[in-house]
């Protein structure tokens, strides 16, 4: 007889091989260059907020504090465009730099045109970066200008289908990419900092007489979405490929233990998990995040939201990104500590205005549990060491 309550399955099914990151030796961002500017650029933040309940925002922790865990934080450019550094580790998300006026591409007959300026003007103004988290392959996420000037040898960790459409030679200007992971859903990939740890943080343990090496690490897990809503026109658009398939992230800031080059991702210590939406609806396929994670804390949403219609505001016909109500609908399932919402108001296809999330978030009791940044902004946070 087939058991009714089945246990749940694992958060990861499969977890690619390690990706080696050195943030001492990083790839120029730039396509056309062979070394890094110098003086390496800065980030234009306008300012600096903490957790909601933080009654003085930008006080350093205490001393003992400080030294139990390790200072991280997301910067927002615009759109679904994030900079997240942990430690010595820089993810890009989504990277669309456009400026307003500017057109995108969304699907067959579909435009959209930017009625924001990004914070960073261009890919030569952002500091370099270890990986770039792409979502889905929409030139409202990966623009063209960023396509062409991007370099081939800048990891990318994205989509099975965005990996295909990255790696095709075929009238890319540039070139292929060359360095690109396609992560399915429930599928990881571990990216390890090289360089042995910082001075003063000490090996976890000892192995055989060796001391082992403690470096800080990041794991990247494939979540569930669907930019499409199920059914007949899900169906008619996997035939068609309009609209190409989401992922959305579980980003774990944490450590790795082993010896010298033996620093498996299998021995990876999560200090903190960042859940990333993506691009995605409020759909039945979310609700096997929290069942996966079996009780983990979810510390940090970044939820996509703007309720993006195609083929435009004149003609809403489809609804394919998050509104406000799915929004709170969202936090209410995957239960964050924090939510930041991005992907809002940068172009005239977002039709559920972030005024209506905030009317929603207080409605639902979580305004404690929002913080609410403009482009230019960031969110600090600590990421706990653990023993």
């Amino acid at each position: 007889m087939e058991n009714p309550n089945p246990p749940p399955k694992p958060i990861r099914e499969k977890t690619h091989p390690p990706l080696m990151v050195n943030p001492q030796k990083r790839i120029p961002l730039l396509r056309t260059a062979t070394h890094h500017p110098y003086p390496e650029p800065t980030l234009p933040i306008k300012q600096s907020k903490t957790h909601p309940t933080t009654t003085t925002p930008n006080t350093v922790p205490p001393k003992n504090e400080k030294e139990e865990s390790q200072e991280a934080s997301v910067f927002f450019i615009g759109t679904a465009t994030t900079l997240l550094t942990y430690g010595h580790i820089r993810l890009l998300t989504d990277p669309n730099l456009l400026h307003a006026g500017d057109h995108v591409h969304l699907g067959p007959g579909v435009t959209a045109t930017r009625l924001t300026n990004p914070a960073v003007p261009d890919l030569a103004s952002l500091p370099p970066v270890d990986c770039v988290l792409l979502s889905h392959y929409h030139e409202d996420h990966f623009d063209r200008e960023v396509e062409a000037r991007l370099s081939r040898d800048v990891p990318i960790i994205t989509t099975p289908h965005a990996k295909g459409c990255l790696t095709r030679e075929e009238g890319k200007e540039g070139g292929a990419f060359r360095r690109v992971w396609g992560v399915r859903e429930f599928e990881g990939v571990v990216l390890l900092s090289s360089p042995p740890p910082p001075p003063g943080v000490e090996g976890a343990d000892t192995q055989d007489g060796k001391k082992k090496e403690r470096v800080e690490a990041v794991r990247v897990t494939g979540m569930p979405g669907k930019h499409v809503p199920p059914g007949p026109l899900g169906m008619v658009n996997e035939l068609l490929g309009a609209v190409p398939p989401t992922n959305g992230w579980l980003v774990e800031l944490g450590w790795c233990c082993g010896v010298g080059d033996d620093l498996a991702g299998e021995e990876f210590e999560t200090g903190y998990r960042i859940y990333i939406s993506g691009d995605t609806l409020f759909v039945d396929e979310l609700r096997e995040i929290p069942r996966r994670l079996q009780g983990d804390k979810i510390d940090l949403m970044l939820v996509h939201l703007g309720g993006t219609t195609i083929p435009g505001p004149r003609m809403p016909l489809l609804m394919v990104t998050m509104d406000a109500k799915q929004g709170v609908q969202l936090m209410r399932l995957v239960d964050p500590d924090v939510t930041v919402p991005i992907h809002f108001d940068d172009y005239d296809v977002f039709c559920s205005p972030l005024d209506d999330f905030k009317k929603e978030v207080v409605a639902g009791g979580f305004g404690d549990r929002v913080v609410y940044l403009d482009r230019g902004e960031e969110y600090r946070f600590a990421v706990p060491r653990g023993s």
